[in-house]
């Protein structure tokens, strides 16, 4: 069928048409329409699309009939678990209502360009040893790797998307062709690789993209027959279904992540840590899920594994430690809605200096969110301005950055040119 236009109404800032046509392409990458970040305009789009009422929607996702129609009309941002519940309900996927990638950006930014060497590195695994691949000795191409990882939590996307494919192929080569001596090794290294290109392309909108990625590195994490690394890539699947709102499935597969450290030291910082982090992991699905009690019993486990390890912000690059704790304490207190609370924990963390850049990015997201549900709307800018300052090329391509800057637009009667230009930055 083809679908006729609808008109959607942002608060006192005037209407925004929105082509159905342009919608239903939201995936294929073509730039999007305007007010992409809004996701309660592409919700209201398909619902008229599956021939559903906004009451028919609210029963089917399991959400407030009250909150649709305010983010519909753009009185309130789409919380993530609202745009994984409607994703669910209207038989889409999350990046189709969340509008990711976002092209036009990604294109500007020319960071469009690093996705298909990446998608051609990923398909390497398995050919073998490339004759034309003369790759330099393994002590290099792992000191790469990890400065990969460091760019990545740096926030300079472009230059390790840029630098990515090249390392993978160069690793390929390497394990195909390693001595038994330092085979395992090797694969490890490759690992990491792999999870770097899981970093890219979620933090630039390419999820189906950053599950292949992290099937080959369960790949390399099983032949390198290490139980930290095959536990990471199973936390990092468990946030591909947080994002998607598949809760259970995601809690799941961080159980899975428990057992298998259980075959590595128990002792051992590493092992602290990654065990900490997955414990973290829960208690933001467990808050997604609504389940306040198995939230705050995985925030205490957390708090307790940070307690062994102190701030330990380079173990496998997860940040993880007290610090990282209280930020995602934040982030469960709001997705439990106790938005008031995420501010009051947030006002209580000190940042160290040498925080990883992207992590202080996604924190300062995080409570612009809050502060905007409780119409703190000056402190929510302040707090994107300071995510942008952070992390510019991550903080606009986030999704939870474009839902809160709609909504302070519609709130304006007149934006200043502060945030009009902060919305033209990302798109808006």
């Amino acid at each position: 069928m083809t679908p006729s236009p609808t008109t959607a109404h942002f608060g006192t800032t005037g209407a925004h048409h929105v082509d159905l046509g342009g919608l239903l392409g939201g995936t294929t990458g073509m730039p999007h329409d305007s007010f992409a970040g809004a996701a309660g305009t592409r919700i209201a789009a398909y619902r008229q699309v599956r021939h559903l009422s906004q009451k028919g929607l609210a029963a089917k996702a399991n959400i407030s009939y009250s909150l649709l129609t305010k983010v519909e009309t753009g009185a309130l941002p789409a919380s993530p678990s609202m745009i994984a519940a409607c994703a669910r309900a209207l038989s889409v996927d999350v990046a189709t209502l969340t509008a990711q990638p976002y092209m036009h950006e990604l294109r500007q930014d020319r960071l469009d360009a690093l996705i298909n060497p990446i998608r051609e590195a990923l398909d390497l695994y398995d050919i073998g040893a490339d004759e034309d691949t003369t790759p330099r000795d393994l002590a290099e191409l792992e000191a790469d790797a990890e400065e990969l990882c460091r760019l990545v939590r740096a926030g300079d996307l472009r230059t390790v998307g840029t630098e990515l494919p090249g390392l993978i192929a160069e690793l390929t080569a390497t394990v195909h062709a390693a001595p038994t001596a330092v085979r395992e090794r090797s694969y490890a290294v490759l690992a990491s690789a792999y999870r770097t290109a899981y970093d890219v392309t979620t933090k630039l909108g390419y999820h189906d993209l950053c599950g292949v990625a992290l099937d080959r590195m369960e790949w390399a994490a099983q032949r390198a027959s290490d139980p930290v690394l095959v536990a990471i890539r199973q936390y990092l699947r468990a946030l591909a279904y947080l994002r998607s709102g598949r809760y259970e499935r995601g809690a799941r597969l961080l159980v899975s992540g428990h057992r298998i450290l259980e075959d590595a030291d128990r002792e051992a910082v590493e092992t602290i840590a990654v065990k900490g982090q997955i414990h973290l992991g829960g208690a933001v699905l467990a808050a997604r899920a609504h389940d306040r009690d198995t939230a705050e019993a995985e925030l205490a486990q957390a708090r307790r594994a940070a307690a062994r390890t102190g701030d330990v912000p380079q173990v496998h690059w997860l940040s993880f430690g007290p610090v990282n704790v209280s930020m995602h304490e934040v982030s469960a207190q709001a997705e439990l809605d106790r938005y008031d609370q995420a501010i009051t924990v947030a006002s209580k963390i000190q940042l160290p200096g040498d925080w990883p850049k992207s992590r202080v990015a996604h924190h300062h997201c995080e409570v612009a969110r809050a502060q905007s549900w409780v119409g703190e709307n000056e402190g929510a800018f302040r707090s994107l301005l300071l995510a942008r300052k952070a992390a510019p090329q991550q903080t606009r391509h986030h999704p939870v950055v474009h839902e809160t800057v709609s909504t302070l637009v519609a709130a304006r009667r007149r934006a200043p040119d502060t945030l009009t230009s902060f919305a033209h930055w990302i798109g808006m």
